[in-house]
């Protein structure tokens, strides 16, 4: 996933550092500016691994954890985080060695990364479908093939092989690294035109996402159906987070700074809230008025609706105002999990998947109640912690022996996962 800052290192180059230096009402924005070089950008790991916990639970079946997620108090959830969070990093990396090595070189190392990713997918594709077909047999419950939607995989396995292959056949749960690797696809593209103008590659995402809403557009699945995430629509928060990095935080730092901006986000989020909470709550639904009902519903997550992409700018630059890249609290052993969880994101999102299936079997077999739910839910995030741990145990003590080898070499291939 959104690993592709690993680590970030080394001087920037002359033109980079005079862009770095915010000045006046943007120093009192530069909370999504473009992170220093010289230091880890922690806000970014802390909320990708915040996602991935998020996305953990959201896949269990409802429990007390569940309703502490974000997709119950807005129309956004962890997915925003993390696609938004892949465009800022995989821009800033890549966008780095594009300016250093050249667009051939650069682009080797993306479609690198994309085959990394690839593989990832492949690798937990086939696990998964090992970890369901054993449960399924084992404890004799067809149901949970249907239900983790590999019931065409049984009936004609050969075929659907090389449909998965092509992405276009995925089980439930499986849909993030698809839209990650078209993404990645194009990012070279999208680096090249933004190297000529940003914000032209900005309006241009843009005209293709209302096309996308305009005309229909979407890739199809396999055995029917089309993609859980539309990437011609979801590409618009990618390219946003990848806007973000090549500059325009900084032309937005006077926007951000507004006290007006930070009320309109407010009371943006409160009323999404009110309406969620209709959701829950029948009772209420009376206070919703009916046209502004037509005109909301559905609100599509396939298609990425403008309010769940609204409601994610809005959580933005709210949360950013209030947390300082320099936040003390950022190097605090208590949130040290969730930042760890966010440097392993590719790693941990597949151990995720895991899990959430193995909490999901429990669940279904026995009959634990809400304590059971929160046991599972705990020891779910306490594993993907360790996990994470260990990966940066061992990610440590490799670059300590490789590091001869580092010194001459890239750093944007390190921060695109693997060195």
């Amino acid at each position: 996933m959104s690993s592709v800052a690993d680590q970030i290192s080394g001087p920037p180059l002359a033109a980079e550092a005079g862009a770095l230096a915010p000045s006046g009402a943007q120093a009192g924005a530069a909370a999504i500016a473009r992170p220093a070089t010289s230091e880890r950008e922690l806000r970014l790991d802390l909320f990708r691994g915040m996602a991935l916990w998020l996305i953990f639970i959201d896949h269990l079946p409802q429990n007390l954890l569940t309703w502490l997620t974000i997709r119950n108090y807005g129309f956004s959830d962890a997915t925003e985080i993390f696609i938004f969070i892949s465009g800022y990093t995989a821009s800033f990396v890549y966008g780095r060695a594009m300016r250093d090595a050249g667009f051939v070189v650069a682009t080797a190392r993306i479609l690198r990364r994309v085959w990394q990713i690839y593989v990832a997918h492949v690798f937990l594709f086939t696990i998964f479908l090992a970890e369901i077909s054993y449960v399924a047999t084992r404890f004799e419950n067809p149901l949970y093939t249907e239900e983790m939607g590999i019931l065409d995989f049984l009936k004609e396995p050969d075929v659907t092989i090389v449909q998965a292959l092509l992405l276009r056949f995925r089980p439930v749960n499986m849909d993030v690294l698809p839209l990650y690797i078209v993404l990645m696809l194009f990012l070279p593209l999208i680096l090249w035109l933004m190297r000529r103008s940003a914000d032209l590659t900005l309006a241009l995402s843009v005209l293709l996402y209302a096309a996308t809403w305009e005309f229909d557009l979407y890739l199809s699945a396999y055995p029917s159906g089309f993609w859980v995430f539309n990437p011609f629509a979801w590409q618009l928060l990618f390219v946003f987070g990848a806007w973000c990095a090549q500059g325009g935080a900084q032309r937005m730092s006077r926007i951000l700074a507004s006290r007006i901006t930070l009320w309109i986000c407010i009371a943006y989020l409160l009323f999404a809230f009110f309406v969620t909470l209709t959701w829950y709550l029948p009772q209420l639904g009376h206070l919703m008025p009916k046209r502004l009902e037509q005109w909301m519903y559905p609100i599509s997550k396939t298609d990425l609706d403008v309010l769940r992409f609204a409601h994610f700018l809005a959580l933005a630059a709210v949360t950013v105002r209030f947390l300082p890249k320099d936040w003390p609290g950022l190097k605090s052993p208590w949130l040290r999990p969730l930042v760890l969880c966010g440097q392993h994101s590719l790693e941990i999102f597949c151990l995720g998947v895991f899990l959430a299936f193995a909490g999901h079997f429990i669940l279904a077999e026995y009959s634990g109640g809400t304590g059971l739910h929160f046991v599972i839910s705990i020891s779910g995030i306490l594993i993907m912690s360790a996990a994470a741990w260990l990966f940066s145990w061992y990610k440590h003590s490799a670059d300590k022996s490789g590091s001869k080898a580092k010194a001459t070499g890239g750093n944007a291939d390190l921060a695109g996962g693997g060195a």
